[in-house]
């Protein structure tokens, strides 16, 4: 009889001995390769902020600004990152952060148009926020398309080149008083509630620099030196935001 010879499957032991190094080399790749992104990837600190500390970057908005701590109002905002919006009290007309034993306690700023909060409980302050835009239309906007449907009547001289026009009742800005440059309303305005009482009125001007919006909050009984809040509105949003080009 003739003998066949029947082939024998190969052993695989070779195969089995290069498989699990070459598992681990892999494990190893991916684990450094998420080591370094971690250690190189942006990030903020995070904790809470001393009031004395230096000024901290914070964005509102995608827009990035330097905000000193003691300015701040709500503790909760009082670190660097990211914000929806930040509340902030300056001395008036130092623009310097309150005291830290004499910070205001109001209540934080509705910008919105059917709301607006009583004066300031501090004559020394101006008190600022700042928001993302959002949907909003930037205020300029607003003074050119928005704010004329709502007048009730034609304008009254007010302090030094002002002009005064009231928003009729029945909409949005009822109580309220647009008040702006008559020779150039889009260099200074305002909407300022009317006097009720014994309590005077207070201001809204607003200024949008990129996707943010700025406000800055302060007594109608200012107005009579409007100019020097005009040029302090400005160099308030320089210490701000140093590297600006325009605010509108």
């Amino acid at each position: 009889m003739t003998a066949h010879a029947v082939p024998r499957p190969r052993p695989r032991h070779r195969f089995r001995s290069l498989a699990l190094p070459l598992t681990l080399l892999v494990g190893f790749v991916a684990c450094a390769a998420g080591f370094i992104g971690y250690v190189l990837r942006p990030s903020w600190p995070t904790g809470a902020v001393v009031l004395d500390a230096p000024s901290i970057p914070v964005t509102v908005g995608g827009v990035l600004f330097n905000v000193p701590p003691a300015a701040i109002r709500r503790s909760v905002q009082r670190h660097p990152g990211e914000h929806e919006r930040i509340d902030l009290a300056f001395v008036w007309p130092s623009l310097a952060p309150p005291p830290a034993d004499a910070k205001a306690s109001a209540a934080p700023l509705r910008t919105d148009a059917a709301e607006m909060l009583p004066p300031p409980p501090a004559a020394d302050r101006v008190f600022v926020t700042i928001a993302g835009l959002g949907d909003v239309l930037p205020a300029v906007e607003r003074l050119r398309t928005i704010y004329p449907r709502y007048f009730e009547s034609e304008a009254t001289a007010g302090p030094d080149g002002l002009g005064i026009l009231p928003f009729r009742a029945a909409t949005p800005y009822e109580g309220e008083d647009l008040i702006y440059l008559v020779e150039n309303p889009e260099q200074f305005f305002a909407r300022c509630t009317r006097v009720v009482g014994a309590g005077p009125g207070t201001c809204l001007a607003e200024r949008s620099l990129d996707s943010a919006a700025i406000t800055l909050r302060f007594s109608r009984d200012w107005l009579e030196n409007w100019r020097s809040i005009a040029a302090g509105f400005e160099r308030l949003i320089t210490q701000l935001h140093p590297s600006k080009q325009d605010a509108h």
